[in-house]
């Protein structure tokens, strides 16, 4: 699970606006995820309606909400101590065992929306892959796995007092998928292309990122990544995975404070819309903010969707649920010709997001049997 906000959902959000002076053309978010429009601003009197976007119809109005995710399935072991760790010791505490993995949880969560979600991933030939295959399956995911030698990829979940987590992970066979891979009808009338920026960081999966995201384009989907994790973008350095997600053109973009602290270096967190029109911005327990603009080069909008904090054990896959539920509400507001990609839509998506978290955290996690 390579999720953020600690306690960071809920369905009760305020929105505001910033950047309030507004301009009257619309913008339209092409399949090139560029936007285009008139740039006049004129002033107007209520100041919390900046410019919009206009999104064509991607789909008839009756097309079904579907997401195709790209990335990982791992198995989770999930390690909480019930007092500090004694070193050279032991302590009680309790260890799980979960599918997990960013991509996972995306497609998961969708899903349990009453969307169609799909997962493109690699696993091992070996008991753990086709056990965490079949929890998804179990879970109503199409899952095409390819299966590699490489033994499945697992990751260690450390949890703190406060639910925050720190990770050790083992990648294995989860960037073992290639591009010649992938197979056309898997992406036949699919909506949105989602991918998490793991599989951005070795080869070959990111080859088989970029050409899912062509792939995807062209089928008139909208493609989003999330940024993932703040230590291997570090590590990858800010140009080139700044270079590597620009690849795969994304519409949206989601990230953490850390993860855009590093994409965006020291400027701006708003130079971000340089690689995508719409970008996310995930805070915990202070909710999140949006940015956007209606063509490039113009005055940027921010809208901020505050958030009830809870308490949580463990926020494990929260910031995947976020992603989620933003982006199958997004669809659902796009299902007619002409939709506005503005202020109300894309609060309506940041409030999806949070309840799709907030639902997250309060269901009983069931674990993977051995």
């Amino acid at each position: 699970g390579d999720a953020t906000g600690r306690g960071d959902a809920t369905g009760r959000g305020d929105a505001t606006g910033r950047g309030d002076a507004t301009g009257r053309g619309d913008a339209t978010i092409r399949g090139d995820a560029t936007i285009r429009g008139a740039d006049r601003p004129i002033r107007i009197r209520r100041p919390h309606v900046p410019r919009v976007a206009r999104v064509p119809r991607r789909r008839p109005p009756t097309a079904t909400r579907s997401l195709l995710v790209l990335g990982d399935l791992l198995l989770d072991v999930v390690v909480r101590a019930d007092a500090p760790v004694q070193r050279g010791s032991d302590v009680p505490g309790e260890i799980r065992f979960r599918q997990g993995g960013s991509a996972a949880n995306v497609a998961r969560a969708f899903v349990r929306l009453g969307g169609r979600g799909a997962l493109i991933c690699s696993v091992g030939r070996d008991g753990w892959g086709e056990r965490l295959v079949a929890a998804m399956r179990a879970d109503g995911v199409d899952v095409h796995a390819v299966f590699a030698r490489a033994p499945s990829g697992r990751l260690v979940a450390l949890v703190d007092g406060r639910g925050e987590r720190s990770f050790i992970t083992h990648r294995g066979a989860s960037d073992s998928l290639r591009a010649i891979e992938l197979r056309r009808p898997w992406f036949e009338g699919i909506r949105g292309l989602h991918i998490p920026a793991y599989a951005l960081f070795q080869q070959p999966v990111a080859g088989a990122a970029i050409r899912a995201a062509e792939l995807a384009h062209g089928a008139g989907a909208l493609v989003s990544v999330d940024l993932a994790s703040a230590a291997p973008l570090r590590a990858l350095g800010r140009d080139a995975a700044r270079a590597a997600i620009g690849q795969l053109s994304p519409d949206v973009l989601f990230a953490n404070r850390d993860e855009a602290a590093v994409i965006a270096g020291r400027r701006s967190s708003e130079t971000i819309l340089d690689i995508a029109p719409i970008v996310a911005i995930k805070e915990g327990p202070d909710g999140c903010h949006i940015l956007w603009r209606a063509r490039a080069g113009t005055e940027v909008h921010r809208l901020d969707v505050a958030t009830t904090p809870i308490t949580a054990a463990d926020t494990t896959g929260a910031g995947d649920a976020f992603a989620a539920g933003f982006l199958h509400s997004l669809q659902t507001s796009s299902l007619g010709s002409g939709v506005m990609v503005g202020p109300a839509t894309l609060r309506r998506a940041a409030m999806a997001g949070h309840r799709s978290a907030l639902e997250l955290l309060r269901r009983p996690r069931r674990d993977v049997t051995i």
